[in-house]
């Protein structure tokens, strides 16, 4: 008699993570690819009872890993509302570099809620949906856009503090601007690793991110991310 393997809950929890990610992403011929390597580090944690933050620093290297691409400063502080959700108003401090490309600045504001969604069958599932305002050094309007990431993560086994994680995160454009973004889908963001933990509860996470990106005008563009992002918390 043949035996069926039936898929536990957490392992179907994060295929239907790739799924969506692989579900959202438009099939559109001759996308440029591009090997890339991601370092996060995120410091985070409480200020005084209930008000919180976190400051972030991302250097991003791209054109097959060759240079530095993008630097990244971000900060937010937020307040805890309950045990579950907290709410954040930041600021993002953006220059990138395109591969013999002109190097632009940006300033986005922007605010985020948090929220945690319990552990279904031991899998630990949190959103984060952020709303931003952005302002290019290559024009003058203001852009919004929305992003929301679903995120799950399995311990590897009972008891472990090992666990194997996946996230996916959309970005919709509300808007047209003078510096080029079109209003509508902007780009998917679609990660599967490993979370490790350090000393107290700081973890280091680290995997494959894959983005697809659609350009307003010519081919769109997809990047391969080796990403470790290391998360410091008291």
């Amino acid at each position: 008699m043949n035996r069926v393997t039936m898929l536990d809950p957490r392992s179907l929890a994060i295929l239907s993570l790739a799924a969506a990610a692989l579900a959202a992403m438009p099939a559109r011929a001759e996308t440029r690819h591009d090997a890339q390597v991601w370092q996060q580090t995120v410091a985070q944690g409480p200020i005084k009872d209930d008000l919180v933050f976190f400051l972030e620093l991302q250097p991003r290297f791209g054109n097959d890993a060759s240079e530095l691409s993008q630097m990244m400063l971000r900060g937010a502080v937020g307040v805890k509302l309950s045990n579950k959700v907290s709410v954040y108003q930041g600021y993002a401090n953006v220059r990138t570099r395109p591969a013999g490309g002109r190097e632009t600045r940006e300033h986005r504001s922007f605010q985020q809620v948090n929220w945690s969604l319990g552990k279904p069958a031991g899998i630990a599932l949190s959103s984060r949906t952020r709303l931003e305002q952005r302002w290019l050094s290559t024009g003058d309007d203001t852009g919004w856009r929305v992003r929301q990431m679903i995120r799950a993560a399995v311990p590897v086994k009972k008891g472990s503090k090992v666990a194997l994680l996946g996230w996916v995160e959309g970005f919709v454009a509300l808007n047209d601007t003078d510096w080029g973004a079109r209003g509508g889908f902007d780009r998917v963001r679609s990660f599967a690793g490993v979370e490790l933990p350090l000393s107290g509860k700081s973890t280091v996470e680290t995997g494959y991110l894959n983005q697809y990106v659609k350009t307003p005008v010519g081919r769109d563009q997809m990047d391969h991310v080796f990403a470790v992002n290391l998360m410091l918390r008291p």
